[in-house]
């Protein structure tokens, strides 16, 4: 089984996820960036895979640097580099036998050179659809659990659960028998 790493053009997906363009759009920039990087720490809990999100330097004026974040890998380009060329040379460094290297954009001739390198492509609505019912998919077993009473935190097991329900409903039938 092939180690996965996924590379997000940060940039692209804020221009095409609906509720980032808007941040965008509104002049709230860094809200935007702190909103996907906050989502993509959440789906990397969840994936398991190795994430790293590249921010175009152009938008943020200065030096490269490199840095991890809730155990992302954050790249911002040097402003003499797109992210564009930043990925495909990353894509094309990392992609091996041992390593599936995906590259999260919509960028048409981004595409190419990525599969060119054997990496696979996933469009920015995509990765978001994925991202977004993977997360509602964990939150969802999440509140089942809850709902049975499974948190860690509960001292009860099913059978002791069960047990409470039934004397709960008795206690309750004999209620309304007194007062009716």
């Amino acid at each position: 089984m092939k180690q996965q790493l996924l590379i997000v053009d940060a940039y692209n997906m804020i221009g095409n996820w609906p509720e980032l363009a808007q941040l965008k759009q509104t002049d709230r920039l860094p809200e935007a960036r702190d909103e996907l990087l906050n989502v993509l720490t959440e789906y990397k809990k969840i994936s398991g895979l190795n994430i790293t999100v590249v921010f175009d330097a152009m938008y943020v004026p200065g030096n490269s640097k490199s840095y991890r974040q809730a155990d992302l890998e954050i790249v911002w380009t040097s402003k003499d580099q797109t992210a564009d060329s930043y990925i495909e040379k990353l894509a094309a460094d990392k992609q091996s036998r041992v390593l599936q290297v995906t590259v999260a954009t919509s960028d048409q001739a981004e595409q190419w050179v990525i599969f060119s390198e054997g990496a696979l492509r996933i469009p920015a609505l995509e990765l978001r659809k994925r991202v977004h019912a993977d997360l509602k998919e964990v939150r969802h077993t999440a509140l089942r659990s809850q709902d049975k009473g499974l948190v860690r935190k509960s001292p009860w097991d099913e059978s002791q659960l069960t047990a409470l329900d039934q004397y709960r409903r008795q206690l309750e039938a004999e209620h309304t028998k007194r007062h009716h």
